[in-house]
């Protein structure tokens, strides 16, 4: 008499489909685009880029080699040395007073400042999203509110303010003027309490609060990985902001050593009479980072703008 044997059990087809990691990110029910899509697309990036690729063409002329019989040139030039000297403090008679801009130390000065700012934020803006989403304590909905009625006040209208605060403490003109402000946002903050709200069941917290994990140990070893694709947008939304600071910056370390890359910009329009060529370079330099960290960090923001849209 043979043994009885169990049938193996059939394995969920439609769950393994939606999870395949090759499917990630894109519903199953999508088609292809079809050409029409692809063209408009094509158009687009070619609109978009063109400024781009037109500032670095004329970064390798100099000021009377750009226009040719009154129309801009269109081929790359022998000259971006010439002109990448003059950005760096570079001294030539027929530039003046371009010596006192050193854009390589101003980008230096933006990294540091993108670094610690974007720590800062994701931090700062993760511990009190989890704070307004998931603790319970006395006053937490107003204040939440008051963080988000922040956001329609101009960021302009409190710059006043901000630089007495700063003149008082002896940071004018110190990267720390630029770095502290920046550490925390509202749009941050109200970015990451949305997401924790939706992505993490208060079950979770309150089984590893039963366990006797506290409160910051649950931010750290629950709430920061699930937050992995929130903070990767969140994080390339700061680095940009950081980078192209430009009011607050040239008020706060404008002329200084400390300068960032939004006055040191600025400044290349010294002169009575604005060198187009010098402007450019210093413009198309200062894109190609930001360029750099959407290709990078693009695959990062779909995700994370999907999650959150399912969530949703």
């Amino acid at each position: 008499m043979s043994a009885p044997t169990l049938d193996a059990p059939e394995a969920p087809q439609a769950e393994v489909k939606q999870n395949s990691p090759a499917l990630l990110g894109r519903s199953p029910q999508d088609t292809p685009a079809g050409w029409v899509n692809y063209v408009l697309l094509s158009f687009v990036l070619l609109i978009g880029f063109w400024p781009v690729y037109w500032a670095g063409i004329i970064s390798t002329w100099k000021e009377d080699k750009v226009y040719v019989d009154g129309f801009p040139t269109w081929k790359p030039g022998p000259y971006f040395s010439f002109n990448w000297n003059l950005i760096n403090g570079g001294s030539e008679p027929s530039y003046p007073s371009y010596d006192s801009v050193n854009f390589l130390r101003s980008a230096a000065n933006s990294l540091v400042v993108v670094a610690v700012v974007v720590a800062g934020t994701l931090f700062f803006c993760s511990l009190a999203g989890f704070a307004f989403a998931k603790l319970r304590f006395r006053g937490r909905d107003p204040l939440f509110y008051f963080v988000v009625l922040t956001l329609t006040i101009p960021a302009q209208l409190g710059i006043v303010g901000l630089y007495q605060i700063m003149d008082k403490i002896g940071w004018i003109g110190t990267l720390f003027a630029v770095t502290v402000p920046s550490l925390v946002s509202a749009f941050g903050v109200f970015y990451m309490r949305q997401f924790i709200e939706d992505a993490i069941p208060d079950e979770i917290i309150e089984s590893a609060t039963v366990d006797g994990a506290s409160t910051f140990r649950v931010y750290t070893a629950i709430v920061l990985p699930t937050l992995r694709p929130a903070l990767g947008v969140l994080g390339l939304i700061a680095a940009v902001g950081a980078w192209n600071e430009y009011v607050w910056a040239l008020v706060a370390v404008g002329g200084s050593t400390w300068q960032t890359i939004g006055p040191a910009l600025h400044n290349l329009r010294a002169g009575s009479v604005p060198k187009t060529s010098i402007i450019l370079t210093g413009s198309f330099l200062a894109t190609i980072p930001v360029i750099i960290l959407l290709f990078i960090a693009g695959r990062q923001i779909v995700r994370g703008i999907m999650d959150g849209a399912v969530k949703a």
